[in-house]
């Protein structure tokens, strides 16, 4: 005999916060900046964490491209850099993979950050802007106070306080007055919902709109969450975005879930809302 299975009743639909439309978001934010660290376990608001790191140091090497070998500016075929790394200010005292890969990149150009300004968002240990220093650019990495102390001892560690420097810059705050750059660096930046909007309103400070000279900006994210589609949705409010399609390791860490995007000021800030032609899903 055929067994018949009756479906239950649909419960009645009961919208949730995550169904709130991006302006509903933004309002409830302005009102509560906290309201996301509420009732979430600490998992949904940060990367998964590695086994405990305290003080040690490391050393990452990466690759600059085969006409460089031999040269008198770069004797060696890699760039090695010595890192302190430090759980203990917080997730920013690590290594994390986007963080190499937008280094990695930087080395395949080669000698053309020489003598550029450069300016790193959410450095952390500073990986990112050492390379970029290495390479001869004039560099500043920032992140939030408790970090500046180990963006200092790398910068130390590597013998690149002529070229490096390190400051604070915390997104919450207004941007202080800095010399334009010729290029904005971040990496792994996208973890922490609160911050969203601190870390557009911070970019969008310091990319001017057309036609003003704007600096290139690269960023590097590994996506995790669902709720990094709130910052992309922010974004687009004033940027534009597509692919790095010049990096020939893009298909090995795109496995990876990581993406290396070249931002764009647009043009009016009530302009199209498409992005930039990538997918961030």
């Amino acid at each position: 005999m055929a067994t018949i299975r009756i479906a239950p009743p649909t419960p009645a639909h009961v919208p949730d916060v995550h169904e709130l439309s991006l302006a509903e978001e933004e309002a409830l934010d302005s009102i509560d900046p906290l309201r996301h660290l509420r009732d979430v376990d600490d998992a949904d608001l940060v990367p998964a964490q590695p086994p405990s790191v305290h003080d040690q140091i490391i050393c990452i090497g990466v690759a600059l491209p085969p006409d460089n070998e031999g040269s008198q500016q770069w004797p060696h075929q890699n760039i090695m850099i010595s890192l302190a790394v430090d759980a203990g200010p917080g997730c920013g005292g690590i290594a994390w993979p986007a963080g190499e890969v937008l280094a990695r990149y930087l080395a395949r150009r080669g000698r053309a950050l020489q003598g550029s300004r450069v300016l790193e968002l959410g450095s952390g240990t500073g990986l990112v802007g050492l390379v970029a220093g290495r390479l001869g650019a004039h560099v500043c990495v920032t992140d939030q106070a408790p970090l500046v102390p180990i963006m200092e001892r790398n910068i130390a560690l590597n013998a690149l306080q002529s070229n490096v420097t390190a400051a604070e810059l915390d997104w919450a705050h207004p941007v202080p007055a800095l010399d334009p750059p010729d290029l904005i660096l971040a990496a792994d930046c996208v973890y922490f919902e609160p911050a969203f909007p601190l870390l557009v309103a911070t970019l969008a400070a310091l990319v001017p709109l057309p036609p003003a000279r704007a600096p290139e900006v690269l960023f590097c994210y590994k996506k995790r969450r669902k709720a990094d589609k709130r910052f992309f949705a922010l974004l687009k409010k004033h940027f534009t975005w597509s692919p790095v399609d010049d990096d020939p390791a893009q298909e090995e860490y795109s496995r990876e879930a990581i993406s290396l995007l070249r931002l764009a000021r647009r043009a009016q800030l009530n302009g199209p809302t498409s992005p930039g032609g990538v997918a961030v899903a």
